[in-house]
């Protein structure tokens, strides 16, 4: 991995980035990229329960679904029966198949075979019944075959050729030649005779590219040379899913289906790009390589799951066009098509899909999917952590305006900022902010934590804990430096941490909620924070968010107390040396219960991530003087470093803005490959044989190599990128501001150029 290390400090006690920003590692210009995408076809009512037997795309991008109910095709996103000759509308193929080189389609019936391309002219009766495959070269002869019978169509005369010793599977053209593969064997028809050129085992698919065949098992894939039909490269078997049931080459590219999705081989690597394990992690023994000793390890994109494919038994593959991918389920047409966009298209999509349907009074509204998968049947429902995510889209929104002095960001990001007001004066408590808030009678969340609002149209939800808090600071330290420039602006800001951090005092550092009692994690007293050991990540982790908070309160209020009491924190309490504890050390401490629940036990917390890197941006930023901001960097560094294997976009962007490390390769890696489809479908990787996998370890980091976001769950970024199971049935969807705002602050790090105006 190639790392990016810029060491900076500021000279100032007090730098707000619109003073000015960090320097950069060199911008790289937004050029596009492909990402593939998926589109699932609406089958009529009548193909339901039909058999769905063979896929052909011809020359001009048409593509055929072969039936038990006759010939349909796609138009647009849909399939309808093809109408268009109506001589074949009313009769039923046994095949079909797109001549080699000119890419018309062919038709095979019980006693003719015929085409629509050379207007029409090419057919030939058959004896009734006898055949029910066909292949076609570019000379126009044509292959015939039955269960076992092969025969050869040329200049209009049948020619019977023989026998295979085994039931084909299935016939093939390939550079003017034919060819026929069994279960066992693989057979060229040439010369009147038939050859058996290659014998095998459990053989079920095979494709063509270059000089070899690729043959398809139960056990992986393999190549053979098309002379002698000897080995060109060994079985691979630590491919996703060893069982094969298509294959298809596309520009050289290997798909190939199987009974649990569809995979493409990518081109042979050596090592991984950019990933790492995290420290203190090695791998598991790794499987055999059967390419050899020191050979390149194969690498592969996997799609499955309704993210990609309408169920995941594939059982066939046709190539269209730009390198798209047609697959065949026995309940559906799908297409994995690969589009061309630049990171600016892509936060455009993201942009436009969050005004569209995920704005709730304000805040990041997570959808519910009354239908799974169905955006049609989406509703805005409140979650536990509304004010913290809905700090990525008013951050985003901030770093926008700051890049681009659009009046509609800077408006998108002041509503936003509205909602956090509002969290503040839905209730009647002095200071303390709701979670969320909703009118009266629709609540979803933890219906245990509503409480009334004076406001008898609307409830709101307590128990707010320190993610809250994060979120809070976060806003506040954006919003103040690069959106709010009047006087009154900058005083709505002020006063909006400052009500929360006189509560937070006043209240001997708790956040306390209607029933007089504080919250489970809105704790920040030193007897609580001290309480815990310095290999318990609470510890360091709420001294890091108070002090980052206090020191913002001073900078935008200008009151000597919260200055004080950072100090006295940091001084007397230890926060400073808290804040600086070495997350290396971090490690299961069983025996530390707190309200029932075992506080050093549950492995690695994400959750704390996120919190951190959102609060470093305020802890460096508004740091008391240069002593601390050098200190803070050197904690930022260390998670920086500890989260390297996640290969996070956002924790490089942050990073990069105030400590100055950065990882260029993963934050580029991680933007493009975000997925576009945020439904959060059922995933399962576990199943997988080209990962290696680690020992169980602490991090809760599974495999040696981080998977592609788009092959992952979906999740935000408080849960484990390594977690190979998991979803929600694709009944919610999220928004797309984890894009947003890595995006956003990458423009305005002038890392990331600008293709074209947002």
């Amino acid at each position: 991995m190639r790392i990016f290390i810029l060491r900076f400090f500021y000279l100032t006690a007090m730098v707000t980035l619109t003073a000015g920003k960090s320097p950069a590692p060199g911008n790289d210009p937004d050029t596009s990229f492909r990402q593939a995408v998926s589109v699932k076809y609406e089958l009529p009512e009548e193909l339901k329960g039909a058999q769905l037997k063979k896929l052909a795309v011809d020359y001009n991008g048409i593509v055929y679904l072969l039936t038990d109910k006759g010939l349909y095709r796609a138009y647009e996103t849909k399939v309808a029966k093809d109408l268009r000759y109506t001589p074949l509308s009313g009769r039923i193929p046994l095949d079909i198949a797109v001549q080699e080189g000119t890419g018309h389609l062919y038709y095979l019936y019980g006693n003719q075979f015929l085409t629509n391309g050379y207007a029409g002219a090419p057919y030939g009766m058959l004896p009734e019944g006898k055949y029910s495959r066909l292949a076609v070269a570019s000379d126009g002869k044509v292959l015939l075959a039955g269960e076992r019978e092969v025969a050869v169509v040329e200049n209009g005369r049948l020619r019977e050729i023989g026998q295979t010793m085994e039931a084909l599977i299935s016939v093939h053209v390939y550079k003017g030649a034919f060819y026929g593969l069994t279960a066992a064997a693989v057979y060229r028809f040439s010369g009147g005779a038939i050859n058996r050129i290659h014998e095998g085992e459990e053989l079920r698919a095979i494709a063509f590219r270059e000089k070899e065949a690729v043959l398809g098992t139960d056990s992986g894939y393999y190549g053979i040379g098309l002379s002698p039909g000897s080995p060109v490269f060994p079985l691979q078997n630590r491919v996703p899913v060893p069982q094969i049931t298509a294959l298809l080459s596309v520009n050289n590219v290997l798909w190939a289906g199987t009974p649990l999705g569809v995979f493409m081989e990518e081109p042979a690597i050596s090592g991984s790009p950019g990933t790492v394990a995290a420290p203190g992690l090695t791998a598991a023994p790794r499987q055999t390589d059967t390419a050899g000793s020191g050979a390149p390890r194969r690498q592969y994109r996997y799609y499955a799951s309704k993210r990609w494919l309408d169920q995941d038994r594939v059982t066939g593959l046709a190539a269209g066009p730009e390198g798209n991918v047609f697959v065949l389920t026995p309940t559906g047409l799908n297409e994995i098509r690969f589009i061309t966009q630049t990171l600016a298209e892509k936060a455009a999509f993201f942009q436009h899909k969050i005004r569209q349907r995920h704005i709730r009074y304000g805040l990041i509204a997570n959808l519910n999917l009354r239908i799974p998968g169905d955006k049609t049947t989406s509703e805005m429902v409140d979650t536990d952590n509304d004010g913290l995510w809905s700090a990525f889209y008013l951050g985003s929104q901030a770093f926008r305006y700051a890049v681009t002095g659009e009046a509609k960001a800077k408006r998108y990001a002041w509503e936003a900022f509205e909602a956090y007001e509002r969290l503040l004066s839905v209730n009647q408590l002095k200071g303390f902010p709701s979670r969320t808030f909703e009118r009266k009678g629709f609540r979803h969340s933890d219906p245990e934590r509503w409480r009334d609002s004076p406001d008898p149209e609307w409830e709101w939800k307590g128990h707010t804990s320190s993610d809250e808090f994060v979120a809070y600071i976060f806003v506040s330290a954006v919003l103040d430096q690069l959106a709010a420039e009047t006087g009154e602006e900058k005083a709505r800001v002020a006063t909006f941490i400052d009500k929360i951090l006189t509560h937070i005092i006043e209240n001997d550092y708790y956040l306390v909620d209607i029933d007089g009692k504080p919250t489970m994690w809105g704790r920040w007293n030193p007897e609580y924070i001290n309480w815990y050991p310095k290999t318990i990540g609470d510890r360091k982790l709420g001294s890091e968010t108070i002090i980052a908070g206090l020191q913002l309160g001073y900078a935008l209020t200008g009151k000597e107390l919260y200055k004080t009491e950072a100090v006295r924190l940091m001084e007397e309490h230890g926060y400073l040396e808290n804040i600086l504890i070495d997350l290396n050390d971090i490690q299961p401490t069983p025996g530390y219960v707190y309200m029932g629940k075992d506080m050093g036990m549950g492995g690695w917390n994400h959750s704390d991530d996120e919190m951190a890197f959102l609060t470093y941006w305020v802890l460096y930023h508004y740091a008391l003087d240069d002593d601390l901001r050098e200190k803070f960097s050197r904690a930022i560094h260390n998670r920086w470093e500890i989260e390297l294997s996640e290969r996070n976009a956002l924790w490089n962007m942050i990073t990069l803005g105030t400590e100055g490390s950065f990882d260029k390769a993963s934050a580029f890696w991680h933007l493009r490959e975000f997925p576009v489809d945020l439904v959060r479908w059922n995933v399962r990787n576990s199943h997988r044989k080209d990962i290696v996998l680690l020992a169980p370890n602490f991090r809760g980091q599974s495999t040696e190599e981080l998977l592609p976001p788009g092959e992952r769950m979906i999740h935000r970024h408080n849960a484990n990128p390594f977690k190979l199971d998991g979803g929600e049935g694709g009944k919610s969807e999220l928004a797309g501001d984890e894009f947003l705002l890595p995006y956003w602050m990458g423009r305005y790090l002038e890392v990331i150029d600008a293709a074209e105006t947002f």
